[in-house]
């Protein structure tokens, strides 16, 4: 049964908190939550969804990477759940690029992360995973676990400056790269 739930949006008081640890990933509720997550980030066409996002303080998220209108450079990646997840290690280089948040709609912004992080997770089945993300991948998983530690990009940005309504970046940036 598909189920999808309404994304929060910035200001709700859910997406200040810090996320409190997933304690029974096999529990009927974290699966049924899990599979609420695919289904709501599939529906908004998102590369990603914190279970914060649904109004939900659990630390879950998922990451489903694929090209789409809003990336287009984006690497094909299987909707995956990260569940406990942790950065534990992190390389010197950061890099800006442009973010947006499904909970943050309208705006995007330049947002500095590390290029490379080496992470640990439980997986949907309770496996544990220690991995090397770089990239777009290393950029989603840095959003997300911010969603966890109740941030959004839009606390990461350096500047004002570098916030744009997402009509006025589709006009500089994505148009201009078609040209």
């Amino acid at each position: 049964m598909s189920t999808t739930s309404l994304i929060i949006q910035l200001g709700h008081p859910t997406l200040r908190k810090i996320a409190e640890p997933v304690q029974d990933i096999l529990s009927e509720a974290t699966q049924q939550l899990i599979n609420n997550l695919l289904d709501t980030v599939k529906s908004a066409g998102g590369v990603g969804i914190a279970a914060p996002q649904i109004d939900i303080s659990q630390r879950i998220f998922i990451m489903c990477s694929k090209p789409n209108q809003r990336y287009p450079n984006a690497p094909l990646m299987k909707p995956t759940a990260i569940i406990n997840p942790k950065i534990i290690a992190h390389g010197n280089e950061t890099e800006k690029d442009w973010e947006g948040c499904l909970s943050v709609p309208s705006i995007r912004g330049l947002v500095p992360r590390y290029n490379s992080i080496h992470v640990s997770y439980y997986d949907q089945q309770d496996n544990k995973h220690n991995k090397d993300l770089s990239g777009f991948l290393a950029r989603i998983f840095q959003h997300e676990i911010d969603h966890l530690d109740g941030l959004t990009f839009i606390d990461r940005v350096e500047s004002g400056k570098d916030l744009f309504s997402e009509e006025e970046w589709r006009k500089q940036f994505v148009m201009n790269d078609k040209n």
